[in-house]
């Protein structure tokens, strides 16, 4: 009994001491990103495709809604060939609506490969720049407080992310 309290003891010392040997800070990728030129531009270059892709799918869903109404008010008076004809039409081109916003908008479609083409080269210097600091301060964890989620308290001292603009050679 008392050789497993002592065991307890010392794993509960060894712990602490290895947890508090532990070295980590705090930086915000959301402030990083929005002081890089190159992030801002790709940002605007992205919400005007998005704005532009939107407005072409709902010209088209207005075309599609006119020709429902149409088809609405005109029902009665056609002849069963001509329903189906204009129930297929109105159905082909209410799937040419969804598929171009799948292809605009959807998981990999236009949107997602230009944020990728445009983004991610971004993305992946200002890790590097993070790597960078994390190894030459002996970092064991570098934590990103920008989505509010992983971080409920950071103390300001601790948050390197000027020190992750100026080794990306921006001054803030």
């Amino acid at each position: 009994m008392k050789k497993t309290i002592l065991l307890i003891a010392l794993f509960t010392l060894t712990m602490s001491t290895i947890q508090a040997q532990q070295r980590y800070a705090v930086i915000d990728t959301k402030y990083i990103l929005s002081k890089i030129p190159e992030y801002k531009d790709a940002d605007k270059k992205l919400q005007q495709l998005g704005e532009q892709w939107q407005k072409e799918i709902d010209d088209k869903q207005t075309v599609l809604d006119k020709m429902y109404k149409n088809y609405e008010a005109e029902q009665f008076m056609l002849t069963e060939e001509l329903k189906k004809k204009r129930e297929d039409e109105l159905f082909v081109r209410e799937k040419e609506v969804r598929d171009l916003q799948k292809k605009r908008f959807g998981y990999e479609g236009d949107l997602f490969k230009e944020r990728q083409k445009l983004v991610k080269p971004i993305q992946d210097k200002v890790y590097n720049a993070i790597q960078k600091i994390a190894v030459a301060r002996v970092y064991d964890f570098i934590l990103d407080k920008s989505e509010g989620i992983t971080v409920i308290f950071a103390d300001p001292k601790l948050d390197k992310s000027d020190e992750v603009l100026r080794e990306l050679g921006i001054k803030n």
